[in-house]
């Protein structure tokens, strides 16, 4: 065991073209544990039955709560960062042939995506309850048994106290089952291998993990720092102003809108005006990630990969405007960029690649 150990963390073959990119996944497992452990405390003192009043209880009256709260609201706001970096560093690397280790990914992806949202309505804010009313109602294209769904995650035919215990039990059981799936990634990656600038990912161009990239790591200390730097300083930035309200069901925000690292989907969801099209094309905004290693293999343009960031970028920030023109026009517009550039563009690059190269 102790052998096994000295080879995971000091004799380990690693590419020598590894670049800092290579953090991000390190970074991601720092701020991934940073959130277990201050949700772990603050479940100590979370009331699923008055989900508003005990989150300004923890902030107010328990020792050090506000410390805790804030590391956790930040750090999922970090965490998602560099997860999208660290998707981004992917697409670059083509890490996708490394299928395993791809879909394992991609996997944890969605999981995360899910308890964020179970977080974000816990607080059970004005914005945070008309999220769960309509995500939650989105269910209904479901056929036979969609509005079974419903009531059944509602507890009720509304969103009520027993909506937010039923989030709250999934928020703190699914990061543990993450935890499988992290481990696994880590398994795989290592019996593979990370894939470099040199988009190679064998045994002819490795050094041992320690020094070299040990020092290294010490990037992910450095956005540690900042991120505390962040808490202290700025600790409500990345807020809605509407998080801070109180629910009242019989009136709506004048703009729903979720935090900004959903808002690419929302943008999408909101682009397409029929309902199970544009749940679809929401689902399928981040499950076609699990398609990249059919069809992208067969071309990789830099430029196209820039590209598509712009218009991500351009989709998060039309989901922060109201749903009227020109807003709602372009978020159509650049969600048919969005799957334009998957689905047509890399199979022009295959059927190119296959009949005349």
């Amino acid at each position: 065991m102790k052998d096994k150990m000295m080879s995971f963390l000091f004799f380990l073959p690693s590419s020598k073209t590894l670049s800092y990119s290579w953090n991000f996944g390190s970074i991601l497992g720092l701020f991934f544990f940073l959130q277990l452990f201050s949700g772990i405390l603050l479940s100590f003192y979370y009331n699923a039955d008055n989900g508003f009043d005990s989150v300004q209880y923890v902030m107010y009256d328990v020792n050090c709560g506000w410390i805790f709260r804030l590391l956790h609201f930040n750090g999922a706001n970090f965490f998602f960062f560099f997860l999208y970096l660290h998707i981004l560093k992917g697409l670059f690397m083509m890490s996708f042939r490394l299928l395993k280790v791809w879909y394992v990914g991609v996997t944890m992806i969605l999981f995360f995506m899910i308890i964020g949202f179970m977080g974000y309505v816990l607080v059970f804010s004005q914005m945070s309850y008309w999220a769960a009313v309509v995500i939650i109602s989105l269910l209904s294209v479901l056929p036979y048994f969609g509005n079974f769904l419903i009531c059944f995650i509602w507890g009720s035919y509304s969103v009520i106290n027993l909506t937010v215990k039923f989030f709250f039990i999934l928020h703190f059981l699914l990061p543990w089952f993450v935890c499988f799936l992290v481990l696994i990634h880590l398994i795989v990656l290592h019996k593979n291998g990370s894939t470099s600038i040199l988009y190679c990912h064998g045994d002819y161009d490795k050094i041992l993990f320690f020094p070299y990239y040990w020092l290294k790591d010490l990037l992910g200390f450095l956005v540690f720092f900042l991120f505390l730097v962040f808490v202290f300083f700025f600790p409500f930035f990345l807020g809605e102003s509407e998080m801070f309200v109180e629910c009242n069901i019989l009136k709506s925000p004048y703009h729903i809108s979720p935090e900004w690292y959903f808002l690419f989907f929302y943008t999408i969801l909101r682009s397409i005006s029929n309902k199970f099209f544009g749940i679809f094309g929401m689902f399928m905004s981040i499950c076609i990630l699990y398609f990249l290693s059919f069809f992208w293999c067969f071309g990789n343009s830099k430029k196209s990969l820039f590209f598509l960031i712009y218009i991500c970028v351009i989709l998060t920030w039309l989901g922060l405007n109201l749903p009227e023109y020109p807003f709602l026009i372009l978020g159509q517009w650049f969600s048919f960029f969005f799957f334009f550039f998957f689905f047509l563009w890399f199979f022009f690059l295959f059927f190119l690649n296959f009949f005349f190269l």
